[in-house]
C-alpha cells in the first residue's frame, strides 16, 4: 500500500518518483507478457487508503507509516481476519560501552542520526553511553556536528540535506521545546537555517540533546535529526534503558567485551527486530529480514523467510490408488 496522506510540494515528488519506478517496473514486465502484475495507486489515505484496507479481495497488507497508521490498518484488516506487515516507528538506539572503540561509535553515531537528515525509520535516536566515557564522546560528537555540511543534496560537498517540509521543521521545535520543559538540555544545534544559503528548503542543524530515559519526550520518535544523549552506568542498565520505549525497530551496541556483545544479542539484551555490534542502526543488511518489534508493528520483509508471509500456504494430499479403506466398517456396495 503506498498513498499519500497529504498534499504538498514534496507529496508531488513522491508521486513522480513512484510512477517513474512503476514505468521501469512497467518496461521489464510487460515484454515477458506479465502486464499488470505489479501497480501503483495514489492518493489520500482517507480515500484511497480505506478503501484498500477493506478490500476482502487483497488478504494482505503491507503498510508503512506512523504508530497511528498502524493501529488503524491492523484494526480494520484484522476485523476481517486478513494478515498485516507493519513497519512503523522507530526509535534506535546505540550502547556504547566503556570499553568500545569510541572513534568508530562515533563515526557509526553520525551517520545514523544525520544521514537523510535523520528522517530515516532506522535513524539513530538515542545514545546510551557509560559514564565513564560520556563527556569524551559528547565532546566527539560536538565537534564532529560542527563539521557538517548543510544545503542542497544534490551537492555532492553536501552532508545534510533539509527536512521534508516545514511540518517537520514544526515538530522538530517542538519536540525542543518538551526536551527542556522535561529538563534536557541542548548541547548543539535545533534551530532552523534560513537566509540565501538555504533557498528552497526547510533546513535545520542537527541537534544534540542530553537527556533521561525516562523523559517523554525521548519515548516518542520525533523524525527530524535529534540526537539524545543518555548517561547509563554500566552495560545492564544500558539495555534496561535501550528497552524501555514503545518502539523497537532497530538497536547497536559498540563494545570489544564479548560477554556485553552476546547478552546484547541474546532473550534478555536488545527487543528489537534488528540488532547490531559494532555497526549502526541505519539501514539494514541487505539479506537480513526486516523489521520490528512492539509498536514498530511485526513482520519482516526481505531475508530469506519474507517470501512466506506473501504467500497462501495450501496443504495438499493426493491419493495415488484407486482404493479409499474406511474403518467405520461400513459396507459400500
Amino acid at each position: 500500500m503506498n498513498v499519500c496522506s497529504s498534499w504538498n510540494a514534496e507529496s508531488y515528488k513522491y508521486t513522480c518518483t513512484a510512477i517513474a519506478v512503476q514505468n521501469i517496473v512497467n518496461e521489464v514486465l510487460e515484454p515477458q507478457g506479465l502486464a499488470g502484475l505489479m501497480n501503483l495507486v495514489v492518493g489520500r489515505g482517507s480515500v484511497v487508503g480505506e478503501k484498500l484496507l477493506h478490500d476482502r479481495r487483497i488478504p494482505l497488507i503491507s503498510a508503512t507509516g506512523s504508530c497511528r497508521m498502524g493501529y488503524r490498518v491492523g484494526e480494520v484488516v484484522g476485523k476481517r481476519l486478513g494478515r498485516c506487515i507493519l513497519e512503523l516507528g522507530g526509535n534506535n538506539g546505540i550502547i556504547v560501552a566503556e570499553d568500545a572503540d569510541i572513534e568508530m561509535a562515533t563515526r557509526a553515531i553520525l551517520f545514523g542520526a544525520v544521514g537523510t537528515a535523520g528522517q530515516r525509520c532506522t535513524s539513530t535516536r538515542r545514545i546510551l553511553v557509560q559514564e565513564s566515557i560520556a563527556d569524551d564522546l559528547f565532546g566527539r560528537l560536538i565537534r564532529a556536528y560542527e563539521q557538517i555540511r548543510i544545503g542542497d543534496p544534490l551537492d555532492p560537498n553536501t552532508v545534510m540535506g533539509p527536512l521534508v517540509d516545514t511540518g517537520a521543521v514544526d515538530d522538530m521545535q517542538a519536540a525542543l521545546v518538551a526536551v527542556k520543559e522535561q529538563g534536557g538540555e541542548i548541547l548543539y544545534g535545533g534551530e532552523p537555517l534560513e537566509g540565501d544559503a538555504y533557498p528552497g528548503g526547510c533546513y535545520v542543524k542537527p541537534c544534540l540533546v542530553k537527556a533521561r530515559g525516562d523523559m517523554q519526550i525521548v519515548q516518542d520518535e520525533t523524525f527530524a535529526p535529534v540526537l539524545y544523549l543518555i548517561p547509563v552506568g554500566d552495560v545492564e542498565e544500558a539495555i534496561e534503558v535501550h528497552n524501555d520505549v514503545p518502539q523497537g525497530l532497530s538497536s547497536a551496541i559498540f563494545t570489544t567485551n564479548l560477554l556485553s556483545a552476546e547478552t546484547f544479542l541474546s532473550h534478555r539484551g536488545s527487543d528489537c527486530g534488528i540488532a547490531n555490534v559494532n555497526i549502526g542502526t541505519s539501514g539494514a543488511e541487505i539479506g537480513g529480514a526486516f523489521g520490528g518489534e512492539k509498536e514498530t508493528g511485526g513482520g519482516r520483509e526481505a531475508g530469506s523467510d519474507s517470501w512466506k508471509a506473501y504467500m497462501r500456504r495450501q496443504t495438499c494430499t493426493i491419493n495415488w490408488s484407486k482404493d479409499l479403506p474406511l474403518a467405520q466398517g461400513i459396507q459400500f456396495g
